[in-house]
């Protein structure tokens, strides 16, 4: 039984997911660094080059080749820069279950990219790898982050009290930490059924293709 990823390049009509390259630290600093990203994930801040060139060239290849998970870089098709992340982690391959999330630049929100790069890598992996479970935590206030579960077809399955530790600005300019729940998003191959389409009518891509 297969218990790593592949070495994966998965299209769309506007983005290419692939593995994260060196070239990509200097963007990927400047998105980690992003108010929002900040606030809703537990990277560190600020966040360094050298950070980004660590999860590049150690944290990511030694979570692929353990079997944990996979980190894609999600660029646009027509300019190759880098629009976000998409990242596969705590990997069940007895289950055939794992979690997503994403994260996706400030200048390149509202494009649909996080959804169309998160219904790509779903039906990669439940058309190529044989998955049967994808899931995904949302922080309660992150709206955004929902919307785009809901948009790939995404169940609500239930909340975890408590659960996520977020970030916010205090008065002086710092971060302090905010404790909150974690709602749980579950997709099943089934549920994949007239999302393409659905998304295709809204504008955005239904086409996906990997090699």
């Amino acid at each position: 039984m297969t218990t790593t990823f592949p070495d994966i390049s998965i299209n769309t009509d506007r983005l290419v997911l692939r593995a994260l390259e060196e070239t990509d630290a200097p963007a990927l600093a400047e998105m980690m660094n992003d108010e929002m990203v900040a606030a809703w994930t537990a990277v560190p801040q600020p966040y360094t080059e050298d950070a980004a060139h660590r999860w590049i060239t150690e944290y990511a290849p030694t979570e692929r080749a353990a079997g944990r998970g996979l980190d894609l870089a999600v660029t646009e098709f027509l300019t190759q820069r880098l629009v976000g992340v998409v990242q596969l982690s705590s990997t069940n391959w007895r289950v055939r279950s794992t979690e997503m999330s994403y994260i996706i630049a400030p200048w390149a929100r509202g494009e649909g990219y996080a959804s169309e790069a998160a219904l790509a890598t779903a039906q990669w992996l439940f058309g190529d790898q044989g998955f049967e479970r994808l899931e995904l935590r949302t922080a309660a206030d992150n709206t955004a982050s929902q919307q785009v579960a809901q948009k790939i077809g995404c169940i609500s399955e239930g909340v975890l009290r408590n659960a996520c530790i977020a970030r916010t600005r205090t008065e002086d300019g710092t971060w302090a930490e905010l404790r909150t729940d974690f709602i749980v998003w579950g997709l099943l191959p089934e549920d994949l059924d007239g999302v393409a389409d659905q998304m295709a009518e809204a504008g955005y891509s239904s086409y996906t293709d990997w090699s």
